[in-house]
């Protein structure tokens, strides 16, 4: 942010709180952190951009545009607490709806399954919740994956975070760049927002939608690039 002659100011947010306890005399304001900042920064109504959190990123909103194109295509949704039909030997992959980081979207068992929701149910930090949305689907296999940072309707940055289990410093292929453009023609979700997409035996495919709020930077991103992409964008 120096080096690109932007201000900024660095605020502690504990993930329980309920409102953003900052102020400033400024409206050009773009937050950048967690998904707690980036949840309550939507009461700032007067923040331009604020915050994209919610909205358009909500599995039900984009699943109704990129369908069969999503590496997860048929999910069910249900609160964690709600009893889950297993299978012999089923694995499934689970993550979390609404409240997208209270804990981290993976594969497990039935038995790894219960043992997590036992631990998370007793877990001082009371993120978890009984009420707490999960996303479930299939469990299928990737060959690799990449992070993709678009503002204003353009691929500014992209790279793997999942190649053959480690993340080159590689440019993503052509391929996998035509398919996210081709997404976009479908549904441009917001003015910016991050595509997670990947490989697979289909060909490629989306993984998620991430608010770009509060999506994690790899050591292969080029956050000038998008720093100042979202800079330039909404100062025009």
């Amino acid at each position: 942010m120096e080096e690109l002659n932007i201000d900024y100011g660095v605020i502690n947010i504990p993930p329980t709180v309920e409102t953003l306890d900052f102020e400033t005399d400024r409206n050009d304001v773009f937050v950048y952190g967690s998904v707690t900042i980036a949840r309550l920064a939507k009461q700032k109504t007067h923040w331009f951009p604020g915050s994209f959190y919610g909205g358009n990123h909500l599995y039900e909103i984009y699943s109704g545009y990129y369908g069969d194109n999503l590496l997860n295509s048929n999910v069910s949704v249900q609160k964690i607490s709600e009893k889950m039909i297993w299978e012999k030997d089923e694995i499934k992959f689970i993550k979390p709806y609404r409240e997208a980081k209270i804990f981290t979207g993976r594969v497990f068992s039935e038995a790894e399954w219960e043992d997590f929701v036992f631990e998370a149910f007793k877990s001082p930090s009371g993120r978890i919740t009984e009420d707490s949305w999960i996303q479930i689907s299939k469990a299928k296999q990737t060959i690799k994956e990449a992070r993709l940072w678009i503002v204003g309707g353009q691929i500014i940055d992209a790279g793997y975070y999942k190649f053959n289990d480690q993340a080159p410093f590689e440019m993503v292929s052509e391929d996998g760049i035509w398919f996210a453009k081709e997404m976009l023609r479908l549904f441009n979700l917001e003015e910016a927002f991050v595509m997670d997409i990947c490989l697979t035996d289909e060909g490629w495919k989306i993984v998620e939608i991430n608010c770009i709020n509060s999506s994690g930077f790899y050591p292969n991103t080029n956050v000038k690039s998008i720093i100042k992409a979202l800079n330039i964008y909404f100062s025009t």
